[in-house]
């Protein structure tokens, strides 16, 4: 017996180590870790004076940053998430923001803006430059956006959107944690009775946002009292109303090329008795003189009466080409006419008085040949301008090349928004100077042309245009030389070569080619044919009208196909 006890005492103590590790073992397993969450590391704050950003439901990889009490956003973050009107100058060191009405405008570093309204004072900076980079005020922000912010230790809640959130109750006490799992490390502690919004369920966890915008996970088993709450939007922001000037029925526009002054006078009864249908007409009158905002015009008040006294309207065309190309040595810098706030606001002011000092009734804006860096600066000119224009009862037109996505930064969705109409010029699919051969305008280019146009402006403001002429291409070798016909001459021009064009389905053109004296040639016709066909692709478009380039050009038997498109 006393070598037996022994035994067992040894039995008994190897089982009561062998229960005392299993229990450990369990207890590791199954109890609930109680590691706190880095929140620097969780929120990925290696910088002081930062913050998080939630926006909605969804913390974004850019910040905030908390400078003197206020809380700033970068330029590019505004433009991101909030707000892209904002415009920085920074060879003046301004911010501006151009609203439907009115330009605000505050200079770097200060502590107030200046407007239409006298402007006003703010208890923190505006907007203030570090390096590269502009930081705007976020309430700053709010006088012109439609959002709200709600600032914490480390992170800000940031709303654009309202609508009805799932709540759920915390029937124990628990925790909040980084994952799903009951060794994650904690967030946050939740007390009975918190109410939890419910992001997503799944089969044991659920991820939910606190009262204080913590996302995180909470153990189903600890939420319940499912319920709806409708979100309380902003109520002090009303965004002012981009009202527009719409003629009654479709736009019938011709342009109409002046060279010289009095030019205009000199043929207009001539071009309004071509012009059938027509119910705008667009001299060229205006151009760029400089790279300070000067201008060449060439308007004239008899020739707005005539007009007038035709029953047409009259859209001065301001472009930023002609005087440079006719004038030896001119210098004509767009980009440092629009990157300069007080050159093109300038312009923009000129553009709106001489308009009424001519009685004319609208505005065409045609500015091309504009590089991917002007393309911020041009449509700020264009919010600019359409002020003046809708104070003043002008219509805005602007025209655009045919859209693709090496041209995008003409921003032809916000053109939709603050323009009147956007004028598509409906050809140069293969130009002059080209070396290219090819159709002026094929079907399948008008047509994409304007789908991708309809998917950013409202119909109705989109004015398509249509060439009067066509290109005869010469090929010698390497060499392609080109020559404009216009509409009115392609009849004589066929007849004197004694051919005939086939039609041809791909481009919806008369097409002819053949050779002589090792030439080829090759012309992609525009008649009343093609012209026919372009008009009813608008037409089942229902879009706000047509254009032509330009007077002079054209043929009774294009206008009466134009008149019955207008009066359809």
């Amino acid at each position: 017996m006393k070598k037996i006890i022994p035994v067992l005492i040894a039995i008994l103590l190897i089982l009561g180590i062998g229960a005392a590790c299993f229990g450990k073992t369990l207890w590791e397993k199954y109890s609930y870790g109680k590691e706190l969450a880095d929140l620097d590391e969780y929120y990925q704050l290696t910088e002081e004076g930062r913050l998080a950003i939630i926006l909605q439901d969804e913390m974004v990889e850019e910040q905030a940053v908390l400078k003197d009490g206020a809380v700033y956003f970068d330029l590019a973050v505004v433009q991101k998430y909030l707000n892209e009107g904002f415009y920085v100058d920074r060879n003046e060191q301004k911010l501006l923001y151009t609203s439907a009405v009115d330009t605000a405008t505050a200079l770097f570093g200060e502590k107030a803006y200046t407007d239409g309204a006298g402007g006003g004072q703010t208890e923190y900076v505006i907007c203030y430059l570090e390096g590269d980079a502009l930081y705007i005020a976020a309430d700053y922000v709010r006088k012109f956006t439609n959002y709200d912010y709600i600032r914490y230790d480390r992170h800000l809640q940031v709303y654009t959107e309202w609508g009805v959130r799932q709540t759920m109750e915390v029937e124990r006490d628990t925790q909040v944690r980084t994952l799903g799992g009951i060794k994650s490390p904690i967030l946050r502690q939740l007390e009975k009775g918190e109410k939890v919004e419910l992001l997503e369920q799944m089969e044991t966890w659920s991820l939910v946002k606190t009262s204080d915008s913590v996302i995180g996970y909470v153990e189903n088993k600890r939420l319940g009292n499912l319920s709806s709450e409708v979100e309380t939007p902003v109520t002090d922001y009303v965004a002012p109303e981009y009202t527009s000037i719409s003629m009654e029925g479709k736009v019938s526009l011709g342009w109409h090329a002046i060279w010289s002054q009095g030019g205009g006078s000199a043929n207009l009864g001539e071009v309004l008795a071509e012009g059938k249908g027509m119910n705008v007409i667009a001299p060229t009158w205006f151009s760029l003189t400089d790279s300070m905002g000067g201008f060449r015009s060439l308007a004239e008040t008899a020739y707005v009466e005539r007009a007038h006294g035709s029953g047409l309207q009259v859209w001065g065309v301001w472009d930023n080409f002609n005087y440079a190309a006719d004038t030896p040595g001119a210098q004509v810098d767009t980009f440092a006419v629009l990157s300069h706030s007080s050159i093109r606001q300038q312009l923009a002011q000129s553009i709106a008085d001489t308009s009424l000092q001519y009685g004319l009734d609208g505005v065409n804006i045609d500015f091309e040949g504009l590089d991917e860096k002007c393309g911020v600066h041009y449509i700020q000119f264009l919010r600019e301008l359409s002020v003046l224009c809708r104070k003043s009862g002008l219509v805005l037109s602007v025209d655009n090349y045919v859209p693709f996505d090496f041209n995008d930064y003409y921003r032809l969705d916000i053109q939709g928004e603050i323009l009147d109409y956007v004028i598509i010029m409906g050809y140069d699919e293969h130009w002059h100077g080209s070396q290219n051969p090819g159709s002026v305008a094929s079907i399948k280019y008008v047509s994409d042309g304007l789908t991708r146009t309809l998917e950013e402006v409202p119909a109705q403001k989109v004015v398509n245009a249509l060439p009067f002429y066509t290109i005869l291409w010469k090929t010698k070798g390497a060499e392609v030389t080109d020559e404009y016909i216009t509409l009115n001459n392609v009849d004589g021009f066929l007849e004197r070569r004694g051919m005939n064009p086939q039609w041809d389905e791909t481009t919806c053109q008369n097409y002819l080619e053949w050779e002589s004296d090792g030439t080829r040639y090759q012309i992609w016709i525009e008649d009343v044919e093609s012209l026919s066909v372009k008009l009813n692709v608008m037409n089942a478009q229902d879009i706000g009208g047509v254009a032509v380039w330009r007077l002079g050009y054209g043929t009774p038997e294009a206008w009466a196909l134009i008149q019955n498109y207008v009066n359809f």
